[in-house]
Parts: structure tokens; C-alpha cells; sequence
């Protein structure tokens, strides 16, 4: 069989391991009491954890998405009350990104899991393969 339609190709890898982690997100994040937030959320949430109150078009740019999906996932975290969505002062046409109550209450949540999954992967993986791994994903991500 041809290796790039093989399971050992580096697409299906990567998407098989994100699926992973997000089972495991989901997991906690149920365990946890916030079964509404879904590990897609995250590109949302950790931009605004960095810097709370983005206008729209910074937070698509942060999250990498388009501003199609940049506008379901806002309808979505906002019907999940994660997050406020109020008019720029400086720009009327322009709207910014808040976080909401549930967010900041959900963030040492996340703080907490991601923990717990970063101790697994060094346990897997090892200290150094991980940081190699990290170190990767960035360059990947530019690519």
C-alpha cells in the first residue's frame, strides 16, 4: 500500500492525535462540570485567556480561522454564555470579545487539565521528545 495512504501517514496522525486529546479534554472537562465547553472552544478561549476584550478580526487572526468559522464558534460560545460579544468604543462598525462569568470560572479548569495532559504526554513521551514535539508543531503551524 502506498505510505501516504497508509495509517503511518503524517495527516491521519496528527488528526488521530488530536482526536485523542480532545476525548481527553472533553473527558476532564465533564468531569469537571462544564460539559458545555467543547476542545474546539480553545481557539477561541486561549486567545482571549492571553488578552481578554479582542476585536473580532485579531481573534480570527490569534485563532487561525476564517471569519465564517470565526462567526459559528462566536454564535456557539456565546449561546454557552462563555462569552460577550459588545461594541468597540473606538469603532462602532467594530465589535469586541469578552470573556464571560462561566469563562473565567472554567479558566483554572483548563489550567488544571491541560496540566494533568501535559504530565501524561512527558510520561509517554519523555521531557525531551516532548519539547522536541512542541518545538515542531510551532515551526509546522508557519509552515
Amino acid at each position: 500500500m502506498n505510505a501516504l495512504l497508509a495509517r503511518s501517514n503524517l495527516g491521519f496522525l496528527l488528526a488521530k492525535a488530536t482526536q485523542k486529546w480532545n476525548e481527553h479534554l472533553y473527558e476532564r472537562f465533564c468531569a469537571a462540570g462544564f460539559p458545555e465547553v467543547r476542545p474546539s472552544y480553545g481557539a477561541i478561549l486561549v486567545p482571549l485567556f492571553e488578552e481578554d476584550g479582542l476585536r473580532i478580526g485579531e481573534l480570527a487572526r490569534r485563532a487561525r480561522l476564517s471569519k465564517q468559522a470565526m462567526t459559528t464558534m462566536l454564535r456557539l460560545l456565546e449561546r454557552e454564555n462563555l462569552v460577550i460579544r459588545r461594541s468597540d468604543p473606538e469603532d462602532a462598525r467594530a465589535s469586541r470579545i469578552f470573556l464571560a462569568k462561566k469563562a473565567h470560572r472554567f479558566r483554572p479548569v483548563a489550567e488544571v487539565v491541560l496540566n494533568e495532559l501535559d504530565a501524561l504526554t512527558k510520561a509517554v513521551a519523555g521531557k525531551e521528545a516532548l519539547e522536541a514535539t512542541r518545538d515542531w508543531l510551532k515551526r509546522f503551524i508557519e509552515f
